[in-house]
Order: structure tokens, then sequence, then C-alpha cells
């Protein structure tokens, strides 16, 4: 495993980040840096991406790499390294295809509705 993504959620929606390299939005993540775990990557990216804190409570291996579901938690004191966004739908400008994203969304949204419980999120990854 060399990289990690993070669907994070505000209530119904989700984050996504502006990619000016790609020119398109995408999901907050990158490569697993040396001695981190996959857990630890996301969050990182998210954090340095959106300058919020991340509480993944569900993970999936997705090709050679790792995708987290988790709740995103803001402000802390960081700024943003990258515009970001709250989606309910995938916006149409997408650094990758569109397929990319339909399975991975489709599962976190699944596993957002069993961790969802009186308007907070169980935070543990299972």
């Amino acid at each position: 495993m060399s990289w990690v993504y993070s669907i994070a959620f505000v209530g119904d929606k989700f984050v996504m980040v502006f990619n000016p390299k790609r020119d398109g939005w995408e999901m907050p993540g990158g490569h697993i840096e040396e001695g981190e775990s996959a857990e630890q990557a996301a969050v990182r990216e998210v954090r340095e991406e959106c300058g919020c804190d991340f509480v993944p409570f569900a993970k999936m291996k997705h090709r050679d790499g790792m995708v987290f579901a988790g709740s995103l938690e803001c402000p802390i004191s960081k700024l943003p390294e990258m515009e970001w966004g709250l989606f309910v739908d995938l916006p149409k400008q997408l650094a990758f295809g569109e397929e990319e994203y339909q399975k991975t969304l489709s599962w976190a949204l699944k596993e957002r509705g069993k961790r969802y419980v009186k308007g907070c999120f169980r935070s543990a990854i299972d």
C-alpha cells in the first residue's frame, strides 16, 4: 500500500479538495510516509489539505491503496494547503474520472449510515 484518500463527512455532505495541478476536485489524500500507518497518513493528509481534523470510522482496500471514511472536525489552527468544499454530489470538474469515486463513495455513504447515531459518528475503526 502506497497511498490513501479520505471521504470525510460533515453531516450529509462530503469534503473534496481542489487540486490546481490536476485542475479538478478530488478526495483529500496522498502518499504514506515512511514509518506512518495508512490511518495516520489519512489523518495527516486531511489536516494538511483541509486544515481540519479527520476521525476515521471505516477503511477499505482500493487498488494499491486504502480509502478511509470518517468525520471532519473543524476548526483547527493550521491553515489548509488547498481550496476545499462540501458536496452532496460529485462536482463536474473532477481531477480523476467519475468511476474512480463511484465505488468508494457508495461504500462510504453506507458506512456513514451504519455509524451515524443521534447526531454524531461512532469513530472507532473495526
